[in-house]
């Protein structure tokens, strides 16, 4: 059973609803729903339904304002992104209204520009709410499009698995709302503990602190520049050129070749600036509410299908402020990290059988035959997935190719078929862009992209640079889609607990639960793992391992 909802009131104010069959078609007259209370009571006396949307991160907010949680929806935004990439037009418009003029004949509209991160407490758009900068949808456009992607969605190689796909897209979608609602534990004194500790006393003024005024007077009497200022590349560069260094750019790598006495000051610079800006008070002040840091997460907000967020850094909390995220009396930490994730997805994709048995419970490079040693099997491996073929990897992948050649193949295949400026997909279905599709902002920053330089197939090292980075798409989507998956079947595990999920990195999860309940609660996360694995891959003998911790602090659990 399924349900259109959609804002149509010009004020925001109504929600039309239309319960539709498995096709798309309606099958029951469409009626209004005035207010929020009516609505969430609608959607409490159906939780067997999939509630069928434009857009999760618009509507769901005010459901959860009223103490509604639904178990399912269909994102009619993610899907729209999923099927026009997998039909090869990567990037077109996504909102209902591009997909409704494609499926009329019209004209397609851009989509409206991306909704900007409200920190806690400033207010979010939302149904019955303030209004959405983008058009609002009307019901038969909602049901118009839906019932196209159905159609659209059975055309695709493999149907089923394409579904699993858009229902994953949409859990994220909800579980990214309910994560920013919940927030994650933070605690501001040992914040402050730690940033004094690293950065000296905060500067009353709102200027740079002690530390790093030290750090700046160290490297202008080393590189004798009195009035240099270390956060610039350009007058950093320049510094260095006077004393007869020539660096490319001023990344931490890049230094660390270079012997220099200011060298060290000035990397303990770039790392204490880096959290002084991105995670320092002034950032508090900005994302943390009540003990709780509330970032906006965008679901799939890279190539790969992995996430991003606008504002917040939340994927980017650095160890050492790790101890700040802290368990509230009564309640406690399960921090749980998928091991050797990749390597175990290339086990199932492939089901090579020397493989999957090699990715057992215990460590997968010890026990992949053929190597001297641990290290090498881990370079042959690790080579394979990211495109390091060649130099001293070489003799090891021969091993490999020998030994595993089923994942061998499935790694060289989506690497010819990127030379190529072919499409290739990852399990569930998710499509790589064609070159020049382009980056996102996020792609960049996740290092998940090739420059248009290096992307360019009209040259023999732009077919090498595309063939890298397939060869590494099909893994790494389809490990998002497994943490997908994971993410999902949490959800529905922790609904009838004292525990929620207040934080997704990757291949890591964090779940806030009363304390009595931690221990059950890490054991329901690894029988989440088992069972994503085989709703993925069926019975490959691929062990999808978590390790879940129940902490009081994110840094016991990451020292």
């Amino acid at each position: 059973m399924g349900f259109v909802i959609v804002a149509v009131a010009p004020e925001g104010r109504a929600a039309a609803l239309q319960q539709l069959g498995a096709d798309g078609a309606p099958v029951a007259p469409a009626r209004s729903v005035l207010d929020l209370a009516d609505l969430a009571a609608e959607i409490r006396d159906r939780p067997e339904a999939r509630w069928v949307w434009p857009n999760t991160e618009t509507i769901y907010p005010a459901l959860l304002d009223a103490a509604v949680r639904v178990p399912r929806c269909h994102d009619l935004e993610m899907t729209e992104a999923l099927l026009v990439a997998a039909e090869g037009e990567w990037g077109a418009p996504r909102s209902v209204a591009a997909a409704y003029a494609r499926l009329t004949g019209r004209t397609v509209p851009p989509d409206p520009p991306v909704r900007q991160a409200a920190p806690p407490g400033d207010g979010q758009a939302a149904l019955f709410g303030e209004i959405s900068s983008a058009p609002e949808a009307t019901l038969e456009q909602v049901v118009a499009v839906y019932a196209d992607q159905q159609r659209r969605i059975a055309k695709v190689a493999e149907p089923a698995r394409f579904r699993m796909l858009v229902a994953a897209e949409s859990v994220s979608a909800l579980i990214a709302v309910e994560m920013a609602r919940a927030g994650l534990p933070w605690d501001e004194k040992t914040h402050d503990q730690l940033l004094t500790e690293l950065l000296g006393p905060r500067n009353p003024a709102g200027g740079p602190p002690q530390r790093l005024v030290e750090l700046t007077e160290q490297i202008c009497r080393l590189l004798g520049s009195p009035n240099l200022h270390p956060d610039s590349p350009a007058e950093l560069r320049r510094a260095l050129r006077r004393v007869g260094i020539d660096v490319p750019n001023t990344r931490a790598w890049v230094l660390r070749q270079v012997e220099h006495p200011a060298i060290e000051p000035i990397l303990h610079y770039k790392e204490a600036y880096r959290i002084w800006t991105a995670h320092g008070w002034s950032w508090r002040q900005q994302w943390v509410r009540d003990g709780r840091f509330q970032p906006s997460y965008v679901p799939s907000g890279v190539v790969s299908g992995r996430w991003a967020t606008r504002g917040g850094g939340a994927l980017q909390i650095p160890a050492v402020l790790r101890g700040a995220v802290r368990s509230d009396p009564g309640r406690r930490l399960v921090v749980a990290d998928a091991g050797q994730l990749e390597p175990r997805i290339l086990a199932a994709v492939s089901g090579d059988p020397g493989l999957c048995r090699a990715a057992g419970p215990g460590d997968i490079y010890t026990a992949l035959e053929g190597f001297a040693d641990r290290a090498t099997a881990k370079v042959a491996l690790l080579g394979a997935m990211y495109g390091q073929t060649g130099g001293q990897a070489a003799p090891a992948l021969a091993v490999l190719k020998g030994r595993y050649p089923q994942a061998w193949s499935v790694v060289e295949e989506a690497a010819r078929t990127g030379e190529t400026g072919g499409l290739v997909r990852s399990w569930l279905g998710r499509t790589c862009p064609r070159p020049g599709g382009g980056p996102t902002a996020a792609d960049l920053a996740e290092g998940e992209w090739l420059n248009s330089r290096d992307g360019d197939l009209r040259t023999s090292a732009g077919q090498r640079a595309r063939g890298r980075f397939t060869r590494n798409f099909v893994i790494q989507a389809t490990a998002a889609e497994w943490a997908a998956t994971l993410l999902a079947l949490v959800r529905s595990r922790m609904w009838e607990t004292d525990a929620e999920l207040v934080f997704f990195q990757h291949d890591e999860v964090i779940l806030d639960c009363a304390a009595g309940e931690a221990g059950k609660v890490a054991e329901v996360v690894q029988e989440c793992a088992t069972q994503a694995g085989r709703l993925l891959f069926g019975d490959t003998g691929v062990h999808f391992v978590l390790d879940a911790k129940v902490v009081e602090a994110y840094s016991e659990a990451k020292p």
